[in-house]
């Protein structure tokens, strides 16, 4: 008797789009827009902060809050996941959580040939010698750097240690490491700032265009930032 043969799955790409998300806004969904399309993405996993290792945990709106906004934003588009990756055992979304255990927790749940991205804003990539393990993070999964237009990718690959870059140079978009890449996405054009939409609820100012049309529902109803 045969079997019909069966073909092996194909590839997927999926990213990480960590962040605090206080509050998700539309510039983080224009990221997104931007690199589901550029990179043919599958899913895009939003992964709200636990406690930021850079960041003092009481200037944050609390985790359920922001999973919840994230969730709003989320909901609808069926390329994207909000994670609770980083909540915690307990849910509490009190616990520090570094990117390369994140990652490697990731990388354990997906077959070899699929791809994984990390999503960051150029200015968190600046910074990124700071992070823990950063050459292992590095060499674990590509990167997708959203930035301004003009931003010259140079200012990135000094960022990168000389023996995880590849001999080919790759292009003005593209840095190619030995097992990774780091893209640049510069097409996206969005000024909005979460300090910014923050500040205007404090002072009662609308919100309306910054961020989904759902999260401002939340944000007003739950008068989180005033």
């Amino acid at each position: 008797m045969s079997h019909p043969h069966k073909h092996p799955a194909r590839p997927r790409a999926i990213a990480l789009f960590g962040g605090s998300f206080d509050p998700v806004h539309v510039g983080h969904m224009a990221v997104a827009r931007a690199a589901l399309r550029r990179f043919h993405l599958d899913e895009i996993h939003f992964i709200p902060s636990g406690r930021p290792p850079h960041k003092p945990n009481n200037d944050l709106a609390p985790f359920p809050a922001r999973y919840a906004m994230v969730a709003l934003a989320c909901a609808g588009h069926p390329a994207y996941v909000a994670s609770l990756d980083e909540a915690g055992a307990d849910a509490s979304g009190l616990h520090t959580f570094y990117s390369i255990d994140t990652v490697r927790r990731f990388r354990r749940r997906l077959r070899a040939s699929d791809r994984l991205y990390f999503i960051i804003g150029v200015d968190a990539f600046l910074h990124i010698p700071t992070w823990r393990s950063y050459e292992a993070l590095l060499d674990s999964c590509d990167f997708i750097v959203a930035s301004r237009p003009g931003f010259k990718l140079d200012a990135l690959r000094l960022l990168i240690p000389p023996e995880l870059l590849a001999r080919d140079p790759g292009d003005r978009h593209t840095i190619v490491l030995r097992h990774t890449r780091v893209h640049l996405l510069d097409t996206v054009r969005s000024h909005v700032s979460a300090t910014e939409i923050r500040e205007r609820c404090r002072h009662h100012k609308p919100i309306h265009g910054l961020v989904p049309v759902r999260v401002e529902e939340y944000i007003l109803r739950q008068a989180l930032y005033s």
